[in-house]
């Protein structure tokens, strides 16, 4: 047996690739061909593919609703993917109202799939999905990835996304609800809030008039104004806020009305719906309180529900508390939507 011949059948591939076929010289030997060597075809197209073609991920839910896993709504250079779930109803009839919802995680973690107490989310989703609505629940650039407003930029994006894509999922676009809790429920507050602001989206970017506007939005346990909340605290001593705005050491109170809802309010805005536990340790009851006053101050509708006991995320002491919080949020939310965006006793 020659030398070359004791190549293996990899090693003759790659000296192929590199131009060196069986029986031509490379340092004086032959490569033997692989016994397995075939040519394998694939389309190709003209131009470098960016697509991505994996088979998009359904799933079957009651009632007739189908969920779309991981629809990538926004690519942007240097940053991942981002993505959302949709839930569909059955399209047995015309146009629905569009939900999008906004996870929370202290901006630094949380998914599409998780909201307050609720065992699973997913399901619940699916459950709001059934009773006519367009469900999409959405991913945003995180604060260890890109500062404020990036976040706001990807939920503008979404909704573009949404609404651009209507037909295919069987959206009304002028027919649209923001749902948030934490630090989702403070995001969709600026995205209701910020209808037709420019100044939330990237620079050189063209985007439809108004086409990220709603025309209703619910909190959970949200924040409303940055300077209320840091206010009697040591500088640094709320670090996700620092981060998330970008700042370099702690922020100073410069920073913080360009992120504040507050900042946003207009007599223009949606109605909205307020819920928060009395017994939050995380954000203080007294952020919605804020918010609903200066919402009314501006004439703006506000329905608030404030629950007694429970904590963030609608825990409370017991087991039977947190249930009754979370369903009453949950059933609360959904009826506002319905009496937000319904139309023609849909």
């Amino acid at each position: 047996m020659t030398f070359a011949a004791r190549f293996t059948p990899r090693l003759a591939v790659a000296l192929a690739v590199l131009g060196c076929t069986a029986g031509a010289p490379w340092g004086g030997l032959a490569v033997a061909e692989p016994a397995y060597a075939q040519e394998r075809q694939f389309p190709v197209r003209a131009t470098a593919n960016t697509d991505d073609l994996y088979p998009t991920r359904r799933q079957s839910w009651p009632e007739g609703v189908t969920s779309l896993a991981d629809v990538t709504y926004s690519t942007i250079p240097g940053y991942r993917p981002m993505i959302m779930d949709i839930y569909l109803p059955p399209r047995e009839r015309g146009p629905r109202p569009l939900i999008m919802y906004v996870h929370g995680g202290a901006y630094i973690g949380g998914h599409t799939r998780h909201g307050a107490a609720l065992a699973n989310f997913p399901a619940a989703l699916a459950s709001l999905a059934a009773e006519g609505f367009v469900v999409a629940s959405v991913e945003y650039r995180l604060a260890s990835e890109a500062p404020f407003p990036a976040q706001a930029q990807d939920l503008r994006a979404a909704l573009r996304f949404l609404k651009a894509n209507a037909e295919h999922y069987g959206i009304d676009p002028d027919r649209a609800g923001l749902w948030g809790g934490s630090a989702g429920g403070h995001l969709a507050a600026v995205a209701a809030l910020s209808c037709g602001d420019a100044s939330l989206d990237p620079a050189r970017t063209v985007a439809p008039a108004g086409s990220e506007c709603v025309q209703a939005a619910v909190i959970w346990y949200g924040l409303f104004d940055f300077a209320a909340f840091t206010a009697g605290r040591p500088p640094g001593s709320v670090g996700v806020l620092d981060t998330l705005l970008g700042c370099d050491g702690y922020c100073g109170p410069e920073a913080y009305p360009p992120a504040s809802p507050v900042s946003f309010i207009d007599a223009n805005d949606p109605p909205m719906l307020l819920i928060h536990g009395e017994a939050d340790r995380v954000i203080p009851v007294a952020q919605s309180r804020l918010g609903e006053e200066r919402l009314r101050a501006a004439g703006v509708q506000v329905d608030s529900i404030y629950i007694p006991e429970v904590d963030h995320s609608f825990v409370g002491p017991t087991p039977e508390i947190t249930r009754a919080a979370n369903l009453r949020a949950v059933n609360a939310t959904y009826d506002f939507f319905h009496a937000m965006l319904d139309r023609n006793g849909e």
